[in-house]
């Protein structure tokens, strides 16, 4: 995440003369601006809740009670993505914290900024056999939480305990960044803070300068405009960047591709956009790398990892037409086959290349001018895609039980244009990701740094991610429509999240596509010639299930009952709505480039 998303410093209320260290970690979520700490409470933990208590009352940071560990911490990450701010989450000790790994490794994935506060129990009971004892002598919940964490330690004496706090949220900023995990004992947790106040100002020791390899930016340029035919592939780490992006691929007229993960940050009727490349993408994104005319492949703020790479596809995406431009250097030793590799902020990086190729071109800008004025209203008075979909036939089928793809088609336009989509991992993503195309227009220009209008969280892709996340995005994204794409697997294992929407009065809308099976299981078993196995679910009635927690629902068969519902009312109601799809479960996900992967390993 570029952006720390607290533009200035909130004014932080008098804490009590004698502040435990619970009221001095809350101090410092203030000066970040962070409204909200996701958890469950339990005993060991509660003097952190007790200081939460007491923050909630005079205005400052609160509780968001979830229902899971794991929902937590996806609750967290969905906040830190759409604010750019510190998502926080906690746990008591024992199964507490092992409850917060998924979710916490799905963040590491995904260099989500977050802090992880565990509770152990007092420092005199370890390796006494204390309840629900974590510690390095029991289940070691540090020793747990080492591969999934940017710094992970125990609190181990009061003194350390600001220092060791301070860090761990520089750490999470850093790049790359991630989740940080402080396990604290009970009895640290009951001390009493030395000072009542920070000693230290976050916001100045987190301010960083925009550090760009001028040596490598100039190369960049010569290659971008000796370029016959460049291309554009824009991952989600992009995002802060993404208007200075857009504007330099309109003035180079170069075509423009997103991972699956950046697929929210281009406008899907952008004239020059050509899909998705990698995992449940577009023929026409492949084509573009196929197509021998193209010299020049610039990789922007992209992983490439397996679903992002097509596979690792050394044919047409992974080679030496590569710029690879990254702010997270690690990403880089995806591409060793790189013509060049630009280190940098990518703001920063962008910015001055449009200032730099403007400047060159100063007589011809008019024409730049009006270009980019033809291509916005183009976008702006006809809906036209310019990429190919798999399946044109489903997309517009009229068909009961509604088709998947049909689904997608609508969703965009029965919502509003503003609406956040967030979908899950297993079927819902490869739907959404290549049928899903809400009516973002804006072609070029200054951006929202902090994403689009879809998300997803692959690489760990855990199941349920979208469920907690959808919390996390409403709370962020305060006024916007969320609509959260989930499977029936996915609710099975996580839908109790939904109560938590229902408490906060969030106007989530939980769109479950239910074929009473682990779709992508069930489809990738034939795909791949498996046995089948495994993926069958019973027949559920989620609408009932949602109205037995408070939640207002409707049963979905067919593209007239999608299309009868008050959309108005569902957005602006204090509280969720659950759709239960009975989607087709004949119908084959976009999923070929998984399963030949799965093919290929041995």
């Amino acid at each position: 995440m570029g952006a720390l998303g607290a533009s200035k410093q909130k004014e932080s209320l008098p804490l009590q003369v004698e502040a435990e260290f619970g009221d001095l970690l809350i101090s410092y979520l203030e000066q970040l601006g962070v409204e909200y700490v996701f958890g469950v409470p339990g005993g060991a933990i509660e003097p952190f809740y007790s200081a939460l208590a007491r923050s909630e009352r005079r205005g400052g940071p609160r509780a968001v009670i979830a229902r899971h560990e794991t929902g937590a911490a996806f609750m967290a990450d969905g906040y830190a993505r759409n604010t750019g701010k510190l998502g926080v989450c906690c746990a008591t000790t024992g199964p507490g914290a092992t409850n917060l790994i998924t979710g916490v490794a799905s963040a590491y994935e995904n260099n989500i900024p977050m802090l992880v506060i565990t509770a152990q129990t007092a420092l005199s009971t370890f390796g006494r056999g204390a309840f629900q004892e974590s510690s390095c002598t029991g289940t070691n919940t540090v020793g747990l939480f080492e591969y999934c964490t940017r710094y992970n330690t125990l609190v181990s004496h009061a003194g350390q305990f600001e220092a060791k706090l301070v860090s761990a949220i520089m750490t999470a900023f850093q790049s790359p960044g991630g989740p940080v995990h402080l396990s604290v004992p009970l009895d640290i947790m009951r001390d009493r803070a030395l000072s009542p106040k920070p000693n230290y100002d976050l916001l100045n020791l987190l301010h960083k300068p925009s550090l760009v390899d001028d040596v490598a930016v100039d190369q960049f340029y010569e290659e971008l405009v000796n370029a016959k035919r460049p291309v554009f592939l824009i991952g989600d780490e992009a995002s802060e960047a993404i208007g200075s992006i857009l504007t330099l691929a309109v003035d180079l007229d170069a075509r423009i591709l997103v991972t699956p993960h950046g697929k929210g940050l281009v406008s899907p009727y952008h004239p020059l956009f050509r899909g998705v490349i990698g995992f449940a993408g577009h023929q026409s994104a492949r084509d573009v790398l196929c197509d021998t005319d193209v010299d020049l492949v610039v990789a922007i703020g992209a992983t490439l990892g397996e679903w992002a790479s097509d596979g690792w596809d050394t044919e047409s995406l992974l080679t030496t037409r590569m710029i690879h431009v990254e702010s997270v250097e690690e990403n880089f030793t995806r591409t060793p086959m790189a013509k060049l590799h630009v280190r940098g902020r990518l703001s920063s990086i962008f910015d001055r290349l449009v200032d730099r190729f403007e400047a060159d071109q100063r007589s011809k800008i008019h024409a730049v001018g009006d270009r980019l004025q033809q291509m916005e209203e183009a976008s702006g008075a006809e809906k036209t895609l310019h990429f190919q979909m798999q399946d044109v036939d489903g997309f517009c089928s009229d068909a009961t039980p509604i088709k998947p793809q049909r689904l997608m088609r609508e969703l965009p336009r029965i919502f509003p244009p503003h609406t956040r989509y967030l979908a899950d991992s297993g079927g819902s993503f490869t739907w959404a990701t290549h049928y899903l195309h809400p009516y973002d227009r804006r072609i070029a220009g200054k951006r929202n740094g902090r994403g689009g209008l879809f998300r997803a969280s692959l690489e760990f892709a855990s199941m349920g991610w979208a469920i907690g996340s959808a919390v996390g995005t409403a709370l962020a994204e305060k006024g916007c429509p969320v609509v959260c794409i989930t499977g029936d697997g996915s609710m099975l294992m996580s839908g109790q999240e939904i109560t938590v929407a229902i408490q906060e009065k969030l106007p989530v809308v939980f769109v479950i596509l239910n074929d009473s099976c682990y779709g992508m299981v069930r489809h990738g078993q034939q795909l791949t010639g498996a046995e089948p196995i495994g993926f069958e679910l019973p027949v559920i009635d989620f609408a009932t299930f949602a109205r037995s927690m408070g939640a207002e629902s409707h049963i979905i068969e067919s593209p007239e009952d999608l299309l009868a519902l008050d959309v108005d009312a569902i957005c602006h109601r204090e509280g969720p709505t659950l759709l239960d799809v009975r989607i087709d479960p004949d119908e084959v996900p976009p999923m070929g480039m998984r399963a030949k992967a799965l093919k290929q390993m041995v």
